[in-house]
């Protein structure tokens, strides 16, 4: 038995990095799985590399209907509808706020905020009929503390997280659990497209974002797909049939503050030092 069987899910940005990933887990727990993304050559080769349980479909997230469309491939090829992961993203922009493009900061809130709650929405209409289901939203650390991503990014990553809490709060009643996913680095192509990069291009940079990464949070090995997957199971599980309303840092310790081996590791020399002065004066 697996801990999605008779479950079936929409997900969006699901054809590489995360929602790849994601997919590919909720498949071999016996979901089906409604694939999501705007490439679609990837992601149709990926729905078809995973079976009969899969479908892809292109939808532009931050088109008003489009989920909807997705949330119906699913209730007539698989018979029902029970979550959503809210993923889809684009790495937004780098810099200055001071040189931020309005067009381009536009851009980002669209795909990632008005996404996500075009896709709230949109769950929460054909979950309430019901009475249950689980609306998981891609969140990230860049928007629980600052310098972790761009200006753009990070305030529309905050806003997620708060839109899951305040979902939660009122679809709960309805049997509804809504919780947010705070992904760390995690080495995917959002790397390489920030670069600048599209494509195979960007997708020949996980590699390299996960040799660079090994060192960025106390837990010394990069982040990984299947790590937020993982987290992702288990929200959309009855495993988690009382988690409602939650941020879940996957950031292998990230977010708990300057590194021990870094910061520590030299504090018994500085303070030798200082003792020194002082006693030296």
């Amino acid at each position: 038995m697996g801990l999605l069987d008779n479950k079936h899910a929409v997900i969006t940005g699901a054809a590489s990095g995360i929602g790849a990933a994601t997919a590919t887990r909720f498949i071999a727990e016996g979901a089906s799985v409604i694939l999501c993304d705007i490439d679609d050559a990837r992601g149709q080769a990926l729905a078809e590399s995973l079976g009969d349980s899969a479908r892809y479909v292109h939808v532009d997230v931050a088109e008003d209907g489009a989920i909807e469309h997705a949330i119906a491939l699913s209730q007539s090829a698989f018979g029902g509808f029970d979550t959503i992961f809210n993923n889809a993203g684009t790495p937004g922009t780098i810099g200055s706020i001071l040189d931020l493009d309005a067009t381009a900061f536009d851009r980002t809130l669209a795909v990632h905020l008005r996404g996500v709650f075009l896709g709230i929405r949109a769950a929460g209409r054909a979950m309430a009929a019901q009475g249950f289901g689980s609306i998981i939203n891609t969140g990230s650390v860049a928007g629980m503390q600052a310098n972790f991503a761009g200006h753009d990014y990070s305030a529309a990553k905050a806003a997620i997280i708060h839109l899951s809490e305040t979902a939660a709060n009122e679809l709960g009643e309805l049997g509804i659990r809504v919780n947010a996913i705070c992904p760390g680095f995690i080495a995917t192509a959002i790397f390489g497209r920030a670069a600048g990069l599209e494509g195979d291009q960007a997708q020949a940079t996980v590699e390299l974002m996960a040799l660079s990464s090994q060192e960025a949070a106390p837990m010394r090995r990069s982040g990984l797909p299947e790590d937020i997957a993982n987290t992702a199971v288990y929200l959309a599980s009855d495993l988690a049939s009382f988690v409602n309303g939650q941020r879940i840092a996957v950031d292998g310790g990230l977010t708990t503050g300057r590194l021990y081996r870094e910061s520590m590791a030299n504090a018994p020399a500085s303070l030798a030092l200082l003792k020194d002065a002082v006693s030296g004066a």
